[in-house]
């Protein structure tokens, strides 16, 4: 199961402006698409998982979740994350009956009733049973920075960051779903790339060295790398035989993102440069760059 939800207020209503939802396991059942707009219809200034919506609640609660520290989006590659969870049901409900979904969702905002963007799975989860009221679910928060006919896909710039995680199930029959966030958070990432070169090459002992790279991260809006500004980026050395790097010093990257540095050469070794990463954009290390001393 996807879900693509951006929800803007709109004439004292809420507006979905993308909602892609799976169709149920039985080909004559509604979609899940389809149940979540009835609801969405019914209740104008609720969001169609609202929990004081028109469809009764079902009553499924979510525990357990688990779900990646951190998950890193590029500008075009579809990107997934697993994500698993403990689902506890009526011991009515039939789990993986055609006629029952769950998945889990991730959600950017205070709450799930007032989220900003909401994101799912392309499927429903897989719930295995353990009980007669219990399940193991697993399934996927699908994101496509770029979708198939090149529009605009799933993520602002000002989406990287902290997300909260919750799961939902849905009854198609009935259009009945529970809801529940907070059930634990990620940070969805702009990803970061970092090149280095130093020069000279070869080089004589006690002479400079030039070190120079470029710090870029993803642009969501216009599927590009950009260089990331004035972020602390450190130049480490690695003797050649050794497997540590040691920081020489500590630079920024310029309004470009770019970097260049100056050292002295002393031994046969690898320079690289090293971003620590922030909340928006993930940790990421140049591949060193041998420089041959002689």
């Amino acid at each position: 199961m996807r879900i693509r939800a951006t929800v803007a207020a709109v004439s004292g209503a809420l507006a979905i402006s993308a909602f892609a939802l799976p169709a149920a396991h039985a080909a004559d059942a509604p979609s899940y698409k389809t149940e979540a707009a009835k609801l969405l219809a019914a209740q104008p200034g609720k969001t169609a998982f609202s929990s004081d919506a028109a469809a009764a609640d079902l009553g499924v609660t979510f525990s357990n979740l688990k779900i990646a520290k951190a998950v890193k989006v590029g500008t075009t590659n579809h990107v997934a994350t697993t994500v698993t969870y403990t689902l506890t049901h009526g011991a009515n409900y039939k789990i993986n009956s055609s006629d029952f979904d769950s998945g889990p969702i991730i959600y950017k905002g205070s709450s799930i009733d007032s989220a900003q963007n909401v994101l799912g799975g392309e499927l429903p989860a897989t719930c295995t049973a353990t009980s007669d009221t219990t399940a193991n679910c697993t399934g996927n928060i699908d994101i496509f920075p770029l979708n198939e006919d090149d529009t605009a896909g799933d993520l602002l710039n000002s989406d990287a960051g902290t997300w909260s995680a919750g799961a939902l199930a849905l009854q198609y029959s009935t259009g009945d779903h529970s809801l529940q966030g907070g059930l634990g958070t990620t940070l969805v990432q702009r990803n970061s790339k970092l090149t280095v070169n130093a020069t000279p090459e070869p080089v004589k002992k006690g002479k400079t060295i030039t070190v120079v790279g470029k710090l870029s991260r993803a642009n969501w809006e216009d599927n590009k790398y950009h260089g990331y500004s004035t972020q602390p980026v450190k130049l480490q050395f690695r003797k050649k035989g050794s497997s540590t790097y040691t920081t020489l010093k500590t630079i920024k990257t310029s309004t470009t993102g770019d970097l260049k540095t100056t050292t002295t050469a002393t031994v046969d070794g690898y320079y690289r440069y090293s971003f620590a990463g922030t909340t928006t954009t993930p940790a990421v290390n140049a591949t060193g760059d041998f420089v041959d001393v002689q």
